[in-house]
């Protein structure tokens, strides 16, 4: 295995460690260090729960579409990587939201509509979403049920193209909980995922090249 590739699993797995430690600290109180309140229903503490639970979600279904559609263990590898974590990740999310008493869906509540609140840093590091997706980095219906259809590099490539977009949204809102988020524990773990992501970065554009291809845009 790359140098690459040994570089995110470490990062994978400190954002694990740090939604542990997220549980626990969330479940006791926090201590000395926690919020001195319950977060409100449209706060980025919350927005970004229930936002990155919607964005995770996705890329689990397309990690394990993938391994169905390839027989390269690098990619499959990394699929399952992804899947697991963010699995578990989002279910950390939901979890916080069940602590604080909030729902997991807020009707009339625009994806990333909490980033415009807090320090002023509105849509720093994100890009518009694509037409057709939800919310920056997610992918169609449509690439969804192409990545379903193609096979072998074809799959591998697409795959390696949809996640790179994806992690690059994810990473824009985590960075934007990191800022702004009032909760210790769900800053940590914001914190892991933006660097774990951008591991994964590193390492699915050199599988990319490998292939002759190239992120997108």
């Amino acid at each position: 295995m790359s140098r690459t590739y040994w570089a995110a699993g470490a990062a994978v797995l400190l954002a694990l460690l740090f939604a542990a430690a997220a549980t626990v600290s969330a479940a006791s109180g926090g201590g000395a260090d926690a919020a001195p309140r319950t977060p409100a229903l449209h706060s980025p503490d919350a927005g970004f729960a229930r936002d990155m639970a919607v964005h995770h979600q996705q890329a689990v279904e397309m990690s394990f579409v993938v391994r169905d559609r390839t027989q390269d263990e690098a990619v499959r590898s990394l699929a399952y990587d992804i899947a697991n974590t963010q699995a578990n990740q989002r279910g950390m999310l939901l979890g916080w939201l069940d602590l604080w008493g909030l729902p997991k869906t807020v009707a009339g509540e625009p994806p990333m509509s909490w980033m415009g609140t807090g320090d002023g840093h509105a849509g720093h590091g994100a890009h518009t979403a694509a037409p057709g997706a939800l919310m920056p980095g997610m992918a169609t219906k449509e690439e969804i049920t192409r990545l379903g259809t193609v096979s072998g590099r074809e799959a591998e490539v697409l795959y390696l193209q949809l996640m790179t977009d994806h992690h690059k949204g994810g990473v824009a809102m985590a960075e934007g909980c990191a800022r702004q988020c009032v909760t210790p524990a769900e800053r940590a773990l914001a914190q892991g995922m933006a660097e774990a992501q951008q591991s994964e970065l590193t390492l699915m554009a050199d599988m990319l090249a490998k292939r002759g291809a190239a992120p997108r845009g």
